[in-house]
């Protein structure tokens, strides 16, 4: 038996879970929280050091570490931070990252290279930002890291060599997932000059020792170490409901679209995460229960006392344009508007199912390219309402998962900690990460509600096409 600690720094706090080698039981966790909006990478630190207080890491032996994607420390040849940290959610880079898709010749260019098209939180679009607004900036960056590869630098006492993972070296736009390896030539079309990039460590491959001799696993981005920690695998699919929405799948190769609905991520375990996104997801939820004048519970108690397709009232939820089909421009429609239909009961209903009808469409594009899905694994508060819990099975159509809140991607990076120690140690393989019970979860079966989710499907379809014709032709 040993002790592994993985830790997870999020964009307002950090996490860390103590666990057995062997069972993955949580021995110990701890919590501290950071500034969400500061670009000081040492107030990670001193949250990092917070969490760990009270000797919560005695007798560990390895330390896996997640954390925030799409961020951008940018360092200068003598390894000091050029300007403060740029985070994933900056919002201002969308002129930047629609540049770059010209500059390379359209989405199918970037989707060839690097398996997406780029997005404002993405590295490559910030360096075209900072090349544009920032130029004397620009001009000093030799290195580029992101929050998981500088917390793994800063652990390791900041030696020569700097390093990340596969999965959170997919998600900066520069990285091919498919060919497993940088395009040095797209940092120079994004910043003007090159800049050094960290080395991408194998799954199991530790990044190195701290002064003291903890072993410090390679790390991953917090998509990816949350999926680990899930355990989920071929035939899953992880739906995340936040404000906006996310599909992904575990799939065995990387997914190349010319349309760029699909991103081509890699996972922690040497396989790949396909993601689709949606712009539209509980904000649907939220603006439906604002009009009705209630709040996400009360929306879902009135949802259930209408039933399945809503007496015909189907709303399409492209409140803030869309994502899913690619209709960046468009608003939401409420179709189906008769007498009988006009209760607030049955608009609750509509907004459930039109959510869900839209994250099923994007299910769908993944399903079209082969990717298999036996099972969707449903994340995000959103998950514990009873209209979707009763919704879902039959619109997905296929078992859905609902697992207990936990921190998953802290769990995820201290399995990964176990992983590599165990590789070390010689009691696992390198293609053999280790068995931790799956996590405590629900489980939603559609059952007999099958034939009647695939009614309501092709409802909204019907008035998706008619609304918005040929929407998913591009996408395949």
């Amino acid at each position: 038996m040993g002790i592994v600690a993985g830790l997870d720094s999020s964009t307002e706090s950090t996490r860390i879970v103590v666990c057995d080698t062997d069972t993955g039981a949580v021995l110990r966790q701890g919590y501290a929280p950071h500034p969400h909006t500061d670009g000081d990478p040492q107030a990670w630190l001193i949250s990092l050091g917070e969490a760990a207080a009270g000797g919560l890491l005695e007798g560990v032996q390895a330390i896996g570490v997640s954390a925030q994607q799409n961020g951008l420390l940018a360092l200068d040849a003598g390894g000091v931070l050029v300007r403060p940290a740029m985070l994933g959610n900056d919002k201002r880079m969308q002129p930047s990252a629609a540049d770059l898709t010209d500059a390379l010749g359209g989405r199918a260019a970037w989707a060839q290279a690097v398996g997406s098209v780029p997005q404002p939180g993405q590295m490559v679009a910030k360096l075209r930002w900072l090349a544009r607004n920032e130029p004397e900036s620009a001009q000093r960056i030799a290195a580029l890291l992101q929050p998981h590869d500088w917390l793994v630098w800063q652990l390791l006492g900041r030696p020569l060599r700097r390093t990340t993972d596969r999965g959170d070296a997919s998600g900066t736009g520069l990285w091919s997932a498919a060919t497993a390896s940088w395009r040095p030539d797209l940092v120079e079309l994004a910043l003007g000059h090159p800049a050094v990039l960290p080395d991408v460590l194998a799954p199991a491959e530790p990044a190195g020792h701290t002064p003291e001799g903890l072993l410090i696993s390679a790390g991953t981005g917090e998509t990816m170490a949350a999926a680990f920690g899930l355990g989920v695998g071929p035939g899953d699919a992880v739906v995340s409901l936040g404000a906006s929405g996310s599909v992904f799948a575990v799939h065995h190769e990387a997914l190349v679209d010319p349309s760029g609905t699909i991103t081509s991520y890699a996972d922690a375990t040497g396989m790949h995460l396909p993601v689709v996104h949606t712009l539209n997801a509980v904000r649907v939820l939220r603006g439906t229960a604002e009009m009705l004048g209630t709040d996400l519970a009360g929306l879902s108690e009135l949802a259930l006392q209408s039933s399945p397709g809503s007496y015909g009232l189907v709303m399409l939820p492209y409140l803030e344009g869309e994502r899913t089909p690619h209709l960046p421009h468009t608003a939401g429609t409420l179709a189906g508007l008769r007498r009988e239909s006009m209760k607030p009961e049955h608009l609750a209903r509509a907004a459930f199912e039109g959510m869900l009808c839209g994250l099923t469409d994007a299910l769908d594009v993944l399903r079209g390219r082969g990717v298999q899905v036996r099972r969707v694994f449903l994340l995000g508060a959103a998950a514990e309402l009873p209209a979707v819990q009763a919704a879902a099975p039959a619109l997905f159509g296929t078992q859905v998962v609902v697992p207990q809140p936990a921190d998953y991607a802290a769990l995820g990076a201290a399995r990964q900690a176990a992983w590599a120690l165990g590789v070390q140690q010689g009691s696992l393989g390198p293609h053999e990460p280790p068995l931790w019970p799956a996590a405590a979860s629900q489980v939603f079966e559609p059952g007999e509600d099958l034939p009647v989710g695939q009614a309501v499907r092709q409802q909204y379809a019907a008035v998706r096409e008619q609304t918005h014709p040929g929407a998913f032709d591009a996408a395949g």
